[in-house]
């Protein structure tokens, strides 16, 4: 199944998850084509016929070369030797779902004429998804724009192109990775709250918190969205007829503050979602081709500006990473709590001390991958091009680093839960308590699966770590690409 593209109103998130995640095709409707045909031919009109027009990487050099006034022989054979020595970066490669989202964003600057592309260029880019699409470095991506990421990306299918003026420009230019990185974020951690809800609704069971912090009559009195739907979910995951024995008195910090830790990402996620639904449809091609037949004076205009700079998508990165680290401290605090019998009230055995096990060491891994979460998820800041930078080149743009950095962030999470999954698995096999909601035995069975609890003296730590491999596989389900590759 091809998904058409009309206009940049296909640019959604769900289009994205559909041709990104889930592997359908693209195809451009004939209206597309017409309007992308008669925008080049307009723009063809301009740069043939006003010899005034300074547009940047089509009648003058490209970077440091930009003062450099070009010739029509010139602008022609400069059109066939494309700038694509940008292909610097090495280490690693790039999920393939990846790759496709930024094929499919790339398209956003050709669909309405913008890029001053040719149909048969827009329809090559749409092709590409048919195929396994060509190596792109997972380090190295940070420059003054996102010219390194896409020359990688789209220099293979240019050979045997013959790209005409701009042609060239047009594939590497604009900020087609950031919408990418951040619609990606936007539908893993969509998938990751679910998990969250589930781990630590365990854990709540597993203590036997009280749950007055958890109670309806809170919606109202914080007044805030994002918490109201974390209360929500936590008592729909609860049985309160399940048996469950209830401390008598408030459970620590940890637990009690849950729904407004938890609430915080729900909101960071709503902001990434809607930063990434501005950008999948913003036109952001430098120079970019605005077009006006009602404008007799000035049909064509052709801008030079800065649309490859995302200055939202960092921040909106960062704040789904920061909202992680947090998550991975309560993990560790819950973990270090539950095994510490004084406070949780459970039994020594839960460490099986004095018997043939012991599991009392796992809070110190806890609180290891709690603090590596804490350290990946730093702000992201402008970077300085003073080394690298080039004639106008001043600034980098450090999207590709915010984004590794959450996937840092989220797989020291996925650790810190998987222990904390383990322990809650543990309380329950040795305090003799009634198992959770049927929901919730279904997340049990699986730590099991990987962990059963533990009765005599063995390693649980790779066990463990398949159980933390196994969360963050989930929040891919379904995805047909590579999706963990990286």
């Amino acid at each position: 199944m091809a998904l058409e593209l009309n206009s940049r109103d296909d640019f959604l998130l769900p289009n994205y998850a559909r041709v990104a995640w889930f592997g359908e095709s693209l195809t451009l409707s004939e209206s597309a084509r017409n309007r992308i045909g008669e925008c080049r031919d307009a723009f063809i009109n301009l740069i043939d016929n006003d010899d005034s027009v300074t547009i940047y990487g089509v009648t003058s050099g490209y970077g440091q070369n930009a003062k450099t006034r070009l010739s029509p022989e010139q602008r022609i054979e400069h059109a066939g030797t494309p700038p694509f020595a940008s292909m610097a970066g090495f280490g690693g490669d790039l999920p393939e779902r990846l790759k496709r989202g930024i094929a499919f964003c790339r398209l956003a600057n050709f669909i309405e004429g913008h890029a001053g592309v040719t149909p048969e260029l827009a329809d090559a880019v749409a092709g590409m998804l048919d195929e396994r699409l060509p190596p792109v470095p997972l380090f190295g991506n940070t420059s003054a724009g996102e010219i390194i990421p896409l020359s990688h990306l789209f220099t293979p299918m240019t050979q045997g192109i013959d790209l005409a003026e701009k042609e060239a420009l047009a594939l590497i230019n604009g900020s087609p990775c950031a919408s990418a990185l951040l619609s990606d974020i936007a539908l893993v951690t969509e998938r990751r709250i679910e998990l969250l809800l589930d781990v630590f609704a365990l854990s709540i069971e597993a203590l036997g918190a009280p749950l007055d912090a958890y109670d309806e009559s809170l919606e109202a009195l914080y007044g805030d969205p994002f918490v109201s739907f974390v209360l929500q979910q936590i008592r729909a995951r609860i049985d309160t007829s399940s048996g469950v024995q209830r401390r008598p008195y408030q459970a620590p910090v940890s637990w009690r503050i849950l729904p407004q830790v938890l609430g915080q990402l729900c909101r960071a996620h709503a902001q990434v979602c809607e930063v990434a639904s501005t950008s999948l449809k913003a036109v952001t091609d430098n120079p970019v081709i605005v077009h006006d037949v009602s404008d007799s004076a000035n049909p064509v205009r052709v801008l030079s500006n800065g649309g490859y700079h995302n200055g939202a998508a960092c921040m909106a990165m960062d704040a789904i990473s920061g909202s992680l680290a947090d998550l991975a401290t309560l993990a560790d605090r819950q973990v270090s709590k539950l095994f510490d019998g004084a406070v949780s009230g459970l039994p020594a055995q839960l460490k099986m001390e004095g018997s043939n096990g012991y599991l009392g060491c796992s809070g110190f891994i806890a609180a290891d991958f709690a603090e590596q979460a804490r350290k990946s998820a730093c702000r992201t800041p402008l970077v300085g091009s003073e080394g690298g930078g080039f004639g106008q080149n001043d600034v980098l743009i450090p999207v590709f680093h915010a984004w590794r950095q959450h996937n840092e962030t989220a797989a020291s999470l996925d650790a810190c839960i998987a222990i904390l999954a383990v322990t809650c698995s543990q309380a329950f096999a040795v305090s003799g308590k009634v198992n959770p909601s049927a929901q919730l035995q279904e997340l049990l069975e699986q730590v099991r699966f990987y962990v059963p609890p533990v009765k005599t003296a063995r390693a649980v730590g790779a066990s463990v770590g398949d159980l933390a491999a196994e969360f963050s596989r989930r929040v891919f389900a379904d995805c047909v690409t590579d999706a963990v590759s990286e």
